[in-house]
């Protein structure tokens, strides 16, 4: 029987393994040159790109599947030209507003509401005039100019509390480097939700002087 179940196991684990392959084989991401690889993280220069976000205001979670959702409709379909957008990666989120890289709101605990902006980015192919409008009024397209972010990596699930931690990392490194944050950390996800844990990749981006 142990050895029957063992091989039930590792079939789904093959089977799960090879779903998290094949969903994100050939997946477009942002072009970006390393600009100096540091101690636990990496500086990279970023090119410019166009977001398709919204932003929602509740807790870490919600907001992120309300956010990818809201999205979502737009590039299957929901749009001007009623046209699918090839998905790409990651999926950004950040929290709303300006926020200092040492302010306390990165260290809180608790389940207060906060706003966030969820994001994907769009196929190179297109530029603002080609690209199709959003029908829904919470969703917008917003061109963002080449950008130099601080960047650290990490596997697994990026829940709030890795996603503090992590965050809390890459500011200290920071700090201790000399190098000046310029903007509000962001949270990158690069696989869709059925992705393994042990496929996954995630990345904290701040942006840096």
């Amino acid at each position: 029987m142990g050895a029957i179940v063992a091989g039930v196991v590792v079939v789904l684990l093959g089977a799960w393994t090879a779903v998290g392959y094949t969903s994100a084989k050939g997946i477009e991401t942002p072009q970006y040159t390393v600009v100096r690889e540091a101690d636990g993280y990496a500086i990279r220069e970023y090119a410019g790109y166009i977001r398709a976000e919204v932003t929602l205001t509740g807790k870490y979670r919600e907001t992120l599947y309300g956010g990818f959702r809201e999205v979502a409709d737009y590039i299957f379909g929901n749009n001007s030209q009623r046209a699918d957008i090839a998905m790409t990666a990651p999926v950004m989120s950040e929290k709303s507003g300006k926020i200092a890289m040492t302010a306390p709101v990165l260290h809180e605990k608790g389940d207060s509401e906060a706003s966030y902006s969820v994001a994907f980015i769009m196929p190179r192919e297109y530029s603002m005039e080609t690209l199709p409008r959003p029908n829904n009024p919470k969703v917008r397209l917003r061109e963002i100019v080449s950008q130099r972010f601080a960047v650290l990596e990490f596997g697994g699930y990026a829940t709030e509390r890795r996603a503090r931690k992590k965050t809390e990392r890459l500011v200290s490194m920071l700090e201790r480097d000399g190098v000046r944050a310029v903007g509000e950390p962001i949270v990158a996800q690069y696989d869709p939700p059925w992705t393994p844990f042990y496929m996954r990749r995630n990345e904290i981006h701040v942006p840096v002087e």
